[in-house]
């Protein structure tokens, strides 16, 4: 599932992983969201687009999900950031921040990588408001 171009920016802990409270919705079953956000350097990729991903697995499939996509600035930086929603049907494990381009990433430069599950309280409010 992983492209040619794909690089990875971080694993993600299993605490913070874990620390995701699962939200039951009517089409995608059991989800899991996080905030994410990144600044990245990235020399050779000025003004060219690249996304944000989460690749993950669920039981003995493996998962990727979009997060941002953007357009790197003619500095070669760029801030990527949302909220990533996983469909869960067993249990997220090995969960991966990746950056996809179109073209290969010679250097990557993790200014700083964020990475939080999203309280309950918010979800339970927007539940309540459904």
């Amino acid at each position: 599932m992983t492209n040619a171009h794909d690089k990875l920016i971080g694993p993600v802990p299993s605490h913070i992983v874990d620390a995701a409270h699962l939200l039951v919705t009517p089409y995608d079953g059991r989800v899991a969201e996080y905030n994410i956000a990144t600044w990245l350097q990235l020399p050779g990729l000025a003004n060219l687009p690249v996304s944000l991903l989460v690749s993950y697995r669920d039981g003995d499939k493996r998962h990727e999900v979009s997060v941002d996509h953007g357009k790197v600035s003619p500095h070669a930086k760029i801030l990527l950031s949302g909220v990533a929603r996983l469909p869960v049907r067993k249990k997220i494990e090995d969960m991966q921040i990746r950056l996809r381009s179109a073209v290969p990433t010679a250097t990557l430069v993790v200014e700083e990588l964020f990475i939080q599950a999203v309280e309950a309280t918010r979800q339970n409010s927007r539940q309540a408001s459904a």
